[in-house]
C-alpha cells in the first residue's frame, strides 16, 4: 500500500519538512505523489529562516522575491546573495542546511583609528 493512501498530505508535508532541504529533494523524486508534497510551499517554508521576510523587506532585492514559491526562494537565496544593511552587508543561505550566511563588508565594521592614516587605510580595488 503506498503511503500516501495511508497517511493525509499534511502529515507526509510535517515528516518531510523534518529533515532537510537535500533529502525533501530526494523525496521529491520517489513518486508523483511525494514531489507534489516535498515541492509544496508547506515545506520549504520551514527550511526558510523565521525572519526571512524581514530580511528580504529590508535588502535592496526587489520585493517580488517574496511571492515566489518557497523552493524557488529557497534556492534564490542560496545562489543569489542580497544585500542587506545598506549595502554594507550579503546575506545567503547554505544550501545543505538551510542557515543563514552574512558577508559583512568592511566598511560597516567598527575598527578602531579607521580615520587615523598612520594606523588604517582604505584601499578601493576597481574589481571589487
Amino acid at each position: 500500500m503506498e503511503i500516501t493512501k495511508v497517511l493525509p498530505d499534511d502529515c507526509i508535508s510535517l515528516i518531510i519538512s523534518l529533515t532537510s532541504p537535500r533529502d525533501a529533494c530526494r523525496m521529491a523524486l520517489l513518486s508523483h505523489a511525494f514531489n507534489s508534497i516535498a515541492d509544496s510551499n508547506a515545506v520549504w517554508q520551514m527550511f526558510l529562516p523565521l525572519d526571512y521576510i524581514h530580511i528580504i523587506s529590508n535588502s535592496s532585492s526587489p520585493p517580488s522575491l517574496l511571492s515566489l514559491p518557497k523552493k524557488d526562494l529557497y534556492f534564490t537565496l542560496c545562489y543569489h546573495p542580497i544585500l542587506t544593511h545598506n549595502g554594507d552587508m550579503k546575506f545567503q543561505l547554505e544550501k545543505e542546511s538551510g542557515k543563514k550566511w552574512y558577508m559583512v563588508g568592511a566598511r560597516a565594521l567598527s575598527i578602531q583609528w579607521v580615520d587615523t592614516p598612520r594606523h588604517w587605510t582604505w584601499i578601493s580595488l576597481p574589481d571589487s
